[in-house]
């Protein structure tokens, strides 16, 4: 039996007309509310800088990715700084690429936009290959410590700002 590639899915920004769907699909990535939540919280603070959904060729919904303003003070408030959360793909889509093909496209968005540093906290078995460092979010004054907490520098002026210290736009403060 011949296995045919699943198409290649589409990455574009969100619309209006997506948030339902979005929260829909957190709640099943997750298992809970709580991102979907978060996500709402954040658009409606003004905070999101950045989301991007991955359809498939019928228009399904696979993927979501989203970044957030993060404030840095004194050297950092130079910076433009953000934070990637959340990241999901739909359960039976999972483990396929989607997950990657946002978070690429979504970093290759941010540094067309000039944006000098991105933040996440998430497993330090997956977010590597994309350039993040925990080393390099040790320079880093957060909530957040530790090996999943790593930083991606977009420019030079971010490392060469460092140490800095940062604040997460406030919906962040449920999930301390």
């Amino acid at each position: 039996m011949t296995r045919h590639p699943l198409p290649e899915p589409v990455i574009r920004a969100v619309t209006e007309a997506d948030e339902a769907e979005i929260a829909l699909l957190l709640a099943s990535a997750f298992g809970q509310d709580a991102e979907a939540h978060l996500v709402n919280e954040l658009r409606a603070c003004g905070s999101l800088i950045l989301e991007r959904v991955s359809v498939d060729p019928d228009g399904t919904l696979e993927g979501y990715v989203a970044f957030s303003r993060v404030t840095g003070a004194g050297a950092a408030h130079r910076l433009a700084i953000s934070c990637l959360a959340p990241v999901a793909v739909r359960p039976d889509r999972q483990r396929s690429g989607v997950g990657t093909q946002l978070i690429e496209a979504a970093l290759a968005d941010l540094r067309a936009d000039g944006e000098d540093l991105v933040l996440v906290l998430g497993p330090p078995s997956y977010y590597p290959r994309f350039g993040f460092d925990a080393a390099l979010a040790a320079k880093v004054s957060a909530p957040y410590a530790g090996t999943a907490f790593q930083a991606l520098a977009l420019s030079e002026a971010a490392p060469a700002a460092m140490p800095i210290e940062v604040d997460f736009a406030t919906p962040f403060q449920a999930f301390d």
